[in-house]
């Protein structure tokens, strides 16, 4: 206590420290983001942005919007990663329209550009087209951007994007084949920490855009069939399933490793659900009628 009027005899108690602001806001926070995520409804067609990933399976999980294994669905921190890539990509577009490249990023109605086979449930939308601009280039050219750590950010200059991140590539080599584009894309990489801007011409790649469109209608297919597609990994220590570094490319971890190793996928699409067995032509059933 403190007697700050001299002898008065009143006396003021310090008083008790409030919570840490910090923690309170970024916790409100927190639960906007996951509430505003789970109120999304389910994507019900394989898109350009994970058909390049190694497993089948993970594909067709993601496809029939099958539920992430308890405790896999995004962190608060990844949504928010999520949602500083969608804003750097409006920065960089900015930054090109600056420079003087005559950049479209949406038609006339708004919407991005992109495109839709197997009756909708294979879809894509591109970042932007170049139509032209200051830089000695073909156009138009496809035009892909990402936010990156710094680590990724590296690596992918080290590498290149083809080798750095081949699923990206796969992306780009998507948008290339079913919009037309075959000229050299321009994949810029932003540093989420820097923001330096990595800038590289990534050549069409015919045979990997037919790779990854063939995926894509098996995933499709094998799931109108009420297929469960065979996993990647012959183990489930496998950084394919647990995350990590393999052969050079980096994976997340599985959202569904946990009933992905217990299917039943000789006898029937049964999972087991935090504990209880469903049946994944449910969810077969439902991508077909949306």
């Amino acid at each position: 206590m403190i007697d700050l009027n001299h002898g008065s005899g009143f006396q003021y108690a310090r008083p008790d420290r409030p919570p840490d602001v910090a923690v309170a806001v970024n916790a409100v926070i927190d639960a906007a983001l996951v509430k505003r995520n789970r109120a999304e409804p389910p994507r019900r067609y394989v898109g350009t942005s994970g058909v390049g990933r190694e497993c089948a399976r993970q594909i067709q999980y993601d496809y029939l919007g099958v539920p992430k294994d308890e405790g896999r669905d995004f962190e608060p921190n990844t949504l928010r990663i999520f949602e500083a890539g969608h804003r750097a990509e409006d920065i960089v577009a900015a930054w090109l329209r600056a420079a003087k490249f005559d950049l479209r990023t949406a038609r006339s109605d708004g919407q991005q550009f992109g495109f839709s086979a197997l009756n909708g449930r294979f879809r894509g939308h591109i970042d932007g087209c170049l139509v032209s601009g200051p830089v000695a280039m073909e156009f138009p050219a496809l035009w892909e951007n990402k936010a990156l750590g710094a680590a990724s950010w590296k690596e992918v200059i080290k590498r290149g994007v083809v080798l750095a991140r081949p699923v990206y590539a796969a992306q780009i080599a998507l948008y290339q084949a079913y919009l037309d584009l075959p000229h050299p894309a321009l994949f810029t990489a932003l540093n989420r920490d820097t923001l330096e801007l990595h800038c590289e011409l990534v050549t069409f790649d015919a045979a990997l855009a037919q790779r990854a469109s063939d995926r894509a209608v098996q995933v499709v297919r094998a799931s109108t069939a009420e297929e469960l597609l065979p996993r990647a990994a012959a183990d489930r220590a496998s950084a394919i399933c647990r995350g990590g570094r393999s052969a050079g490319e980096w994976h997340p971890p599985c959202a569904w490793q946990d009933r992905c190793w217990k299917a039943n996928e000789m006898r029937s699409l049964t999972i087991d659900l935090n504990g209880a067995p469903i049946d994944l032509r449910y969810f077969c059933a439902q991508a077909h009628e949306n």
